[in-house]
């Protein structure tokens, strides 16, 4: 155990945010998310929803500054309802890295892009559209 470290974030998992560069990607997917067949890297956290590890990974990986959108959300189908959980992810982004802006993305779109990701994220996250990208940015120093 080390201190100040989310308890969430696995040995492996703190490895792989480590070693990410700058505009490297992250996806943290939700139940139904094709994680094994997409993945370059696959961290299992199954079990544990999509907000608690957005909320711990944003506590160690700064959000790309130098694009529009750091966040990108896999968008929902033609006349299927806005899920709840995107207002819980717009305000831990909000809380841990301030107004930043959060594209949706076609679902294929979203799967393409999550092909090339440096890692994939498996969780256990019921709520359905609840897949997100992260796209890392700088550490800067104090």
């Amino acid at each position: 155990m080390l201190k100040n470290i989310p308890s969430i974030l696995s040995p492996e998992l703190l490895k792989v945010l480590m070693e990410m560069g700058h505009g490297d990607e992250i996806v943290i997917g939700d139940g139904n998310f094709p994680a094994a067949s997409i993945a370059q890297r696959l961290i299992r956290l199954d079990g544990h929803g999509v907000p608690e590890i957005l909320e711990a990974i944003l506590q160690l990986m700064p959000l790309d500054t130098y694009v529009e959108a750091p966040v990108a959300l896999m968008n929902i189908g033609e006349g299927e309802t806005i899920p709840p959980i995107w207002d819980t992810y717009q305000k831990i982004v909000q809380e841990k890295e301030g107004d930043k802006a959060i594209e949706k993305i076609e679902r294929f779109a979203f799967y393409d892009r999550a092909k090339k990701a440096y890692a994939v994220i498996a969780t256990g996250e019921t709520a359905i559209y609840a897949n997100v990208i992260l796209k890392k940015g700088v550490v800067k120093e104090k």
